[in-house]
């Protein structure tokens, strides 16, 4: 057996530089391979510098955009520090496949947004046949998933990839209230996210 993957999944940092600084000393802490940002990096509050504690450390950074986050934004942190946006890609760490879809530019619903279905579609068609793990990562929840108890429907396409294509591990944020519960929809491990992180393994 590999060695395991091991991440810290996050989201909702928000504009917190304080979290971010945080989050970094526990991804170095607990040896972390990856950091994964599942969105709503910026918020209300105009803060700079978000990504600058990870950097420092070379720790390694991949994100997908949130509703708080603009394209713009977006592009900047990928521009400026040299990250990866896997909002409609996928990108492959340590015998891993990891898989985006992002809601930038305040967008709250993502169902029906063609492009977006498709890109993931196209993006797990791609590496459904090969012996890899693979991770969903998503700002948005999904549908008939326990993030809903906040009274907030999530969204029936993501819903579809995970029955479809049955990923390994789902990440993702938005609900504050929902950060660090867990679920497993069939083989699928749904991990909810916020700004304190969460490590997950993968083996």
């Amino acid at each position: 057996m590999g060695k395991k993957l091991r991440i810290l999944a996050a989201g909702d940092i928000q504009g917190d530089s304080a979290a971010a600084e945080s989050l970094s000393k526990k991804a170095e802490r607990e040896h972390a391979d990856l950091v994964i940002l599942a969105g709503d990096i910026h918020g209300s509050r105009k803060t700079r510098n978000l990504i600058s504690p990870f950097k420092k450390r070379n720790q390694k950074v991949i994100f997908v955009p949130g509703n708080w986050d603009t394209t713009v934004e977006a592009n900047s942190l990928k521009d400026i520090y040299q990250i990866n946006n896997i909002d409609g890609k996928y990108t492959h760490y340590n015998g891993v496949d990891i898989i985006g879809v992002g809601s930038p530019d305040f967008k709250l619903d993502i169902d029906d947004d063609n492009e977006r279905l498709d890109s993931l579609i196209y993006n797990f068609e791609k590496v459904k046949n090969k012996n890899t793990k693979k991770i969903l990562v998503s700002h948005l929840h999904a549908r008939d998933t326990v993030a809903e108890f906040s009274g907030i429907r999530g969204s029936a396409v993501l819903r579809e990839v995970i029955d479809q294509f049955h990923p390994d591990v789902f990440i993702c944020g938005h609900i504050h209230e929902a950060a660090g519960l867990e679920q497993k929809i069939g083989k699928t491990k749904l991990f909810q996210v916020g700004k304190k992180g969460k490590i997950i393994e993968i083996d």
